[in-house]
């Protein structure tokens, strides 16, 4: 659905984006995410048509963005940052009024609005005016605006900031949904948790991609593999250096006195050599589990490694959600 080849944006002096490289398949949910200002927004842009690169190729549908077709433009949505529509409209009206856009039937049209209206929660303040519901609100109906026509490929700029944790979730099992029926989304987010819900995701960093793979295997690159937690009574320095002695491992991290943490290379393979190796050592083993950092630490943990690479601090990467 998108190509996307050594691509670059420059305006002025300044580079937006460098360098880019990924592709995103039909039927799959895509997350992009980053720090404030890395350049989530300026990629949106360029796959959407808004922005033409100064060095690439951008390829969505078959076709360059910045020179499609209306056919090609009526096969997506677009759920921009910011609201743009009508203000002084009330959110029927606005959703009305995107649907004559697109040219949907007069028969069906008020039928998918009113569908839409109580699927974002809207429908109570239907004929309420844009510009006196909250910016909570304005956002569902953005993602309403978007969705109308039923678009095959779906960008979302940050659909679920503003709001609220549950309606947050609905949104998450929507794009599922419209995953399953081989609907394609490209979607940014402030909240880094959410790329868990993602088939895959890109790490984007000042403009650059830092990391691109499953949520799984982006785990293991910023941990260097999997990690094992194990509680015994009977633990040992003895017993930790055989653990050591295992190809299958990487590190061991003492944790307590009867508590250790050990980083492998792949968990299912190496919990059985773990405890056949403690139990050689004569320690019985409580607990035994595999341990999943929140994708909050391993982002910030990339966005380091990335610093680290470039002679930087990081400092400044993250203390709470992005935008």
């Amino acid at each position: 659905m998108i190509v996307v080849k050594n691509v670059s944006k420059r305006i002025g002096d300044k580079t937006i984006v460098e360098n880019l490289t990924f592709e995103v398949k039909q039927g799959e949910i895509f997350g992009f995410i980053g720090p404030s200002g890395s350049g989530k927004t300026s990629t949106i842009r360029l796959l959407t048509g808004v922005y033409e690169p100064t060095e690439g190729e951008v390829r969505v549908m078959g076709v360059e963005p910045t020179h499609p077709s209306r056919r090609v433009q009526e096969r997506f949505g677009y759920m921009p940052q910011l609201f743009v529509l009508y203000p002084n409209l009330t959110v029927r009206e606005n959703l009305t009024f995107v649907a004559g856009l697109y040219g949907m039937n007069p028969l069906t049209r008020g039928r998918r609005v009113n569908e839409l209206l109580k699927f974002v929660e809207l429908w109570d303040a239907r004929d309420r005016v844009a510009v006196n519901v909250s910016g909570g609100m304005q956002r569902r109906i953005e993602l309403a605006a978007s969705l109308l026509h039923n678009p095959p490929l779906l960008f979302a700029d940050e659909p679920t900031a503003g709001i609220d944790p549950v309606l947050r979730g609905k949104f998450w099992e929507e794009f599922r949904r419209l995953r399953d029926q081989g609907r394609t989304i490209f979607v940014t987010t402030q909240y880094v948790g959410e790329s868990e819900y993602c088939d895959r995701v890109g790490v984007i960093r000042k403009g650059r991609i830092v990391a691109l793979d499953t949520p799984l295997e982006l785990r293991r690159q910023a941990l260097g593999g999997d990690v094992v937690d194990f509680t015994s009574n009977d633990l040992t320095a003895a017993a930790l250096m055989s653990l050591m002695n295992l190809d299958v491992v990487r590190e061991v991290r003492p944790v307590s006195r009867t508590e250790a943490r050990v980083y492998v290379k792949e968990a299912a393979q190496a919990m059985p050599m773990l405890l056949d190796a403690l139990s050689a050592n004569n320690c019985t083993v409580n607990r035994i589990e595999e341990f999943r950092p929140s994708f909050d630490e391993v982002f910030i943990e990339l966005m380091k490694r990335d610093a680290a690479q470039n002679g930087e601090t990081g400092e400044e990467e993250y203390d709470g959600p992005t935008d």
